[in-house]
This record gives C-alpha cells, sequence and structure tokens, in this order.
C-alpha cells in the first residue's frame, strides 16, 4: 500500500484500485498520539508506583519509548484509516466525487 514511509502508491499493487485520492489527513497522528500517550501514561504511572527514578532516569526510559512507539504505529494506523476510507466508499472509493451532505441554508437577515 505505501511506496515510502507515509506515501500511498497511486494504485493498489494486487487489485489496482486507486488509492491516490484518499485523505486521511491529520487522523492518523491523533489516533497514535492517543494510542502511545495512553501506553506510555500507564507505564510511567506503574514504574513511579513500583521504583523511585529521578526525573533524568524517566525522561531516558519514556521519551525513547514514546518517540519509538510513535514511529511505529503511524505506518499501520494510516493504512487503517485509508482501509476505513475505502470500507465507507468515502473520499472518491465510492465512485463518486466528494461533496458536502449537509450543505446549511443560507440566513438572509436584510
Amino acid at each position: 500500500m505505501f511506496g515510502r514511509f507515509l506515501k500511498v502508491n497511486d494504485t493498489c499493487s494486487a487489485c489496482g484500485e486507486a488509492l491516490h485520492h484518499h485523505r486521511a489527513d491529520d487522523f492518523p497522528p491523533y489516533i497514535v498520539v492517543t494510542i502511545v500517550g495512553h501506553l506510555v501514561l500507564g507505564g510511567f504511572m506503574m514504574t513511579e508506583m513500583l521504583v523511585t527514578l529521578s526525573n533524568w532516569q524517566h525522561l531516558a526510559i519514556w521519551v525513547p519509548i514514546t518517540i519509538a512507539g510513535s514511529i511505529a504505529l503511524m505506518q499501520p494506523v494510516k493504512g487503517g484509516v485509508v482501509g476505513l476510507q475505502w470500507a465507507l466508499r468515502m473520499h472518491g472509493f465510492g465512485g463518486h466525487e466528494d461533496r458536502p451532505e449537509d450543505e446549511l441554508p443560507s440566513q438572509d437577515r436584510t
């Protein structure tokens, strides 16, 4: 699915499905921040309950885990978001152009 780390190929190499029109935007990083944040915070709190460490020791442990976890999860989460868009026929996957479904009526107050 990916040509580079986060660059989605224009088409699927297995079935030929067009993937160039997906719009994952900022949703994958939000999901990754939520997952990694919960895991790191839980790990930090559990470590703090069991062992007394200095701030520098916590930084030496949790900063690399946070960075590695974020990098490791970014590609699978982005693939999942693109797959979700495909499954729900969003952003061009349904064979039609995107259009606003909920247009608000004009508020002419003259």
